[in-house]
Order: structure tokens, then sequence, then C-alpha cells
């Protein structure tokens, strides 16, 4: 039985590989929670996020964005005074600068994930290639949910970042061909066949 390399490093990153990472997500906290650990991550390693996952969800009321878009400047250095919190006043403010712009989209879309899954009809992505292992970093996808994000208001919301989100809210399967997550997911959601629209090099 196959595994994504990835996914082997510690026990943390596994359960995050075998129990979210790639599983379709329609509940919109748990798109945020999705969507805020890729900002966060970015220019830092995932093995970390997974280490301070638990801390994010203290200082940001476990990705509630209402209540998120509500902080003020006492939260701000509420949240970077906590132990073990990353000390990026910039990433914090955007966390916050996204869950007000997170609660424009579902009034104009109903919920966040019929905004995000409006992309591709509602179905999961299998790109040619992927699942033998060339994966780029960004797509064609990637690149216009980025710029529509980005004029919506959006921060660290690049087109890598949201590569990286598309993957992990099961927008699109990377996991490996022998991987037993791959089936299971295909298995139990729609899922549309597609050529990849950039050379992974």
């Amino acid at each position: 039985m196959g595994h994504c390399d990835w996914a082997l490093s510690n026990d943390k990153m596994r359960s995050y590989h075998d129990n979210e990472w790639g599983v379709p997500v329609h509940d919109d906290r748990q798109m945020f929670e999705h969507l805020t650990l890729e900002c966060l991550q970015c220019g830092l390693s995932w093995g970390l996020m997974m280490k301070k996952r638990e801390i994010f969800r203290q200082c940001f009321d476990n990705f509630e964005y209402d209540k998120i878009a509500a902080y003020g400047e006492e939260d701000v250095q509420r949240i970077l005074n906590t132990e073990g919190m990353l000390r990026s006043e910039r990433k914090v403010r955007a966390v916050i600068n996204n869950a007000r712009c997170y609660q424009e989209i579902r009034a104009e879309f109903g919920s966040f994930c019929d905004y995000l899954w409006g992309y591709t009809d509602r179905k999961t992505v299998l790109y040619d290639g992927h699942a033998e292992g060339r994966i780029p970093v960004s797509n064609g996808l990637s690149d216009k949910i980025s710029r529509d994000l980005k004029k919506r208001g959006f921060k660290f919301v690049g087109a890598v970042t949201v590569y990286s989100h598309l993957q992990a809210c099961g927008i699109i399967n990377d996991h490996a061909s022998d991987c037993p997550c791959y089936m299971r997911i295909n298995g139990t959601n729609s899922t549309v066949k597609m050529k990849p629209d950039r050379e992974v090099v």
C-alpha cells in the first residue's frame, strides 16, 4: 500500500495527510482554517504549521471568521504576545483582513465554499500526470483564483499558496496514485479529468 512521501515525516503530518489533505471541504469554518494555515505558512514549513496548529486555533477563536473579523488592536497584540505564536504582525493582520473579505464573499455567494467550488462546477479535478508525481507549484486555476481573491482584498494569497489550498480542501486531488487516499476520495466525490496547463521542470 503506497503513501505520499511528504506525509511520512512525523505523526502529525501523517494524520493530516490521512484524514484531511485532499478531502473535499464544504464547511466554511473548516475552509477558512485551511486557507488561513496556507497563508500563515508562506515562507515557512508545513511541518511547523502542524506543530503550531493548536496555538493558531487558540489565537484565532478556532478560526471562527465572524469573530476574527471583529478583532481590534488589542487582539493583534494578544495574538502576538501568545507563547509559541508566529511573530509576524503582517500575517496576523492579514488573517483579520481575510476574515472580513471572507464575510463579503459569503454575502455575495451564500458561502465561501460555493464561491470556490464554483470554479470547478463542484467537482474534484484530476490532472493528468499529477498522480504520478508531475505536480506544479501553481497552475492556471490557482492563478485565476489568486487574482480574484487579491482583487477582493485578500492578503497572502499568491498563486502558489492558492494551489496548495486547492490541494488541501479537495478541489484538486494530488495524492499519489498508489496512495489509498487517492481512490478513496475519487470514489466518494464527483471528479473531472483535465489536462495540465503548466509544465513541471
